[in-house]
């Protein structure tokens, strides 16, 4: 997972739910701002917690790890590393928490925070798509096109890029805001606020601002689901195009098939009144915004296919590149 940033502009009705839990922080007149120090701390912790629930993740995908016991025990453990790596930031919980909301809410220090991410881990600077060296070749005339625009470029997405990638980045949002809510299983003000960011990043018209791209998951995959299946459908689409634009439309289905549930949980978590609730709430996105990448296996067969259940994003990109692999000649030497 890219390490997306925490932060972003958090609407009006979130910020007013934050006070409650924070009182001085939000009033420009008493909330101290952060040092460069306290940002660059901040920073690590943020990217260390990310690694630490990649490797979370990815056993919690696990065939072998989807006994309810198992996956108790993978988010215990992944608690107690959250723990730990605070611990040995010398920051509490309750310190990260208010200087994450801090972040989030003030233009100047996100704008700070987001560069020494990037500067300390490598991922381009988050809310940005990071542009790949060079356009992907893609074949000749409108199969051509339209596989172009999965890959390589699309009129109306951010900075320009393919609709594939842009959909991968809004999932990574999604899934980071998932596990930073499910970190607070006390605290529904924070919930609240990661939910909102969850479907900020799914779908930007139903909650505006936040971390996401203001592109939204859904709109980006059903616009590789729509011109995967116009490439198939173009003159001249060989059995290869059409055979793959089939596995590909078929993954990222499933993948706006679990956007759409992962909205439905985040939308429970907002009107909650009770955090016990909304934490098991959590629970389930945690999972789920998970697979909207790695897939799943449904079928309990040690793999992750692109059929219909299982495949997720990445199946998607996978199978675009064993089409291209199919329609393009290999260049000489390789």
């Amino acid at each position: 997972m890219r390490h997306r940033s925490l932060t972003a502009f958090v609407s009006a009705v979130a910020v007013a739910a934050m006070l409650s839990v924070f009182p001085t922080v939000g009033r420009s007149q008493s909330a101290a701002p952060l040092s460069k120090e306290e940002i660059t701390a901040l920073a690590k912790v943020q990217i260390a917690i990310a690694h630490a629930s990649d490797s979370v993740g990815a056993q919690l995908a696990q065939s072998k790890n989807k006994t309810n016991q198992m996956q108790t025990q993978l988010r215990e453990a992944f608690r107690v590393q959250v723990e730990e790596i605070l611990h040995h930031a010398g920051m509490t919980d309750t310190e990260y928490q208010r200087k994450t909301y801090l972040v989030s809410t003030d233009s100047t220090t996100r704008k700070a925070f987001d560069g020494l991410v990037a500067q300390i881990s490598g991922v381009p600077t988050p809310g940005q798509v990071a542009a790949g060296p060079a356009p992907t070749a893609v074949p000749a005339g409108p199969v051509g096109v339209h596989i172009g625009h999965v890959i390589n470029a699309f009129t109306d997405t951010p900075s320009g890029q393919g609709l594939l990638p842009v959909a991968m980045a809004e999932a990574r949002t999604a899934a980071q805001h998932a596990t930073l809510g499910a970190r607070t299983p006390t605290n529904l003000d924070m919930m609240k606020l990661h939910a909102g960011h969850v479907i900020n990043a799914l779908d930007p018209t139903i909650v505006a601002t936040g971390p996401g791209l203001g592109y939204g998951l859904k709109k980006a995959a059903e616009g590789v689901i729509n011109h995967i299946d116009l490439a198939a459908k173009a003159a001249g689409a060989s059995p290869n195009v059409i055979t793959h634009a089939n596995h590909i439309a078929t993954s990222t289905k499933n993948t706006v098939g679990r956007s759409d549930q992962l909205l439905a949980l985040a939308k429970q978590v907002e009107t909650a009144t009770d955090a016990t609730v909304a934490a098991g709430l959590f629970n389930q996105m945690v999972s789920l915004s998970q697979q909207l990448i790695a897939g799943a296996d449904a079928n309990g067969d040690g793999r992750i296919g692109w059929q219909e259940g299982e495949g997720g994003l990445q199946q998607a990109e996978e199978h675009v590149k064993l089409m291209l692999a199919g329609e393009l000649p290999a260049k000489p030497g390789k």
